[in-house]
């Protein structure tokens, strides 16, 4: 393969961008700074003084990734626009979980290494603040508060939903990825992503008469 050219004073740049492209390619096993080093036509030790270590490199490329998968959630949401509060809410809880789901599947070395370079539970806040921060679980967290706010989810409800949506929207996106779910045609996965994402709505909003939300579909690319 071609090495990628880099001007002077960017190899930082070059390789960040040379390990994003070896991840989206070959996942995050395939990650090594002396094959970004061959990429970008430098020596080994030109890469090591710009990264201590695979992990360190492994960090800078997931923030990549998690701002990637945190764009791909607002631009479902920002596509909402209900006439009230209530399905507002609701529906922001949906696309959140397939704007999650459009990026495992678009991005899947990108997603499978955020889960190499997180292993520990997220907290769901920001810079060390009370508030939701701007990641995935924080938002996921704010969109399930909104659904308190608005009458939806019994507050007394509300401890632990977020592992509850969690769980089931990244087993999907997994079993998707790499599982026995691969082989679903695009009609056949909306619709299962439908069932789950409606099915939890539904189970939160058991206290009360509310109207069926419409199916969700991924996005193609």
């Amino acid at each position: 393969m071609a090495t990628t050219p880099y001007h002077h004073g960017n190899l930082r740049d070059a390789l960040v961008e040379a390990a994003v492209e070896v991840v989206r390619e070959g996942g995050p096993e395939a990650l090594s700074l002396r094959e970004l080093a061959r990429r970008v036509g430098v020596s080994h030790a030109a890469a090591y003084r710009h990264f201590a270590d695979r992990e360190a490199l492994v960090d800078v490329v997931a923030e990549q990734a998690l701002a990637g998968m945190v764009a791909r959630v607002h631009r479902r949401l920002d596509r909402v626009e209900e006439p009230d509060p209530v399905t507002t809410a609701r529906r922001r809880l949906v696309e959140l979980g397939a704007g999650y789901v459009d990026f495992a599947l678009a991005e899947t070395g990108l997603f499978r290494l955020l889960f190499t370079a997180y292993p520990d539970p997220p907290d769901g806040k920001g810079d060390g603040g009370d508030e939701p921060g701007e990641d995935p679980y924080g938002l996921l967290n704010h969109a399930l508060d909104d659904l308190v706010a608005v009458g939806f989810i019994d507050a007394g409800l509300r401890a632990g939903a977020e592992v509850t949506c969690w769980s089931a929207v990244h087993g999907f996106a997994v079993l998707n990825v790499e599982g026995p779910l691969r082989g679903l045609t695009a009609e056949e996965r909306d619709a299962t992503l439908s069932s789950l994402l409606l099915g939890i709505d539904r189970a939160f909003g058991a206290g009360g008469t509310w109207p069926s939300l419409a199916p969700v579909a991924l996005d193609p690319s």
